[in-house]
């Protein structure tokens, strides 16, 4: 084992509260005030996250269109292109020191992957990799989104899989920027029981074990200092 992961469960929330949070975290793993690798497991209220790569033409419905549909929409620093955030998603974002693992950044995205092919394996999805493309896919469905960020060898950002999600949202967008893509999620392809909370479980006990670490179920309001997480 290379030392101990602290897998944190936030529930649902917003995700700029989220996103700040990773960014202190980050930081913290980075100047060595946080000893340990940490893996954040959360549903976020309907969001859109916009990618470096995105590309106009994959955002076609206006930005104020979407919030009066109810959803927020954010530029972040991640890889990828346009994607979807909502209920029904499990989203997870590593912050993982590379330096303790492997400082190659294409070995982190195939691990990614990795776990969430176990994953949905374990939840009776036969999910796989697509040549040339970042993410899980069952056939030609995509399953899994995958959009990460390092700063000093430090991970933020990280995947969605979709467990029973309203695919509805995803029709307002490319996702991922690629035209024509399908998306699906564990309860479309007959996986059971296709609930958040069985998918945090499996997903939380695949990822310590292919990243050699010692899970430790940790309460988000340890992770200080972070005011939006104080009390949860």
């Amino acid at each position: 084992m290379r030392g101990l992961l602290k897998v944190v469960h936030l529930g649902r929330r917003p995700y700029a509260e989220v996103l700040e949070l990773q960014r202190t975290l980050c930081r913290q793993r980075a100047e060595g005030l946080q000893p340990d690798d940490l893996l954040l497991l959360v549903e976020h209220d309907p969001v859109f996250t916009l990618g470096r790569g995105t590309r106009p033409e994959s955002l076609p419905v206006p930005a104020a269109a979407l919030h009066a549909r109810g959803a927020a929409v954010h530029e972040v620093e991640r890889g990828g292109d346009v994607t979807f955030h909502g209920p029904d998603q499990l989203v997870g974002y590593p912050i993982l020191d590379l330096t303790m693992h492997r400082e190659d950044l294409h070995w982190y995205l195939r691990e990614l992957e990795a776990v969430l092919i176990e994953s949905l394996g374990r939840l009776g999805v036969r999910a796989e990799r697509s040549e040339g493309r970042t993410g899980v896919w069952v056939g030609d469905r995509k399953i899994a989104s995958i959009g990460v960020h390092v700063k000093r060898w430090v991970t933020l950002h990280g995947f969605a899989l979709n467990v029973s999600t309203d695919l509805a949202w995803f029709d307002l967008i490319v996702p991922c920027g690629l035209q024509g893509v399908r998306m699906t999620t564990v309860a479309a392809e007959g996986g059971a029981p296709a609930t958040v909370d069985a998918a945090r479980a499996v997903t939380a006990a695949v990822f310590s074990r292919r990243f050699e670490l010692e899970p430790v179920l940790s309460d988000a309001g340890t992770l200080a200092p972070c005011p939006a997480v104080q009390g949860a």
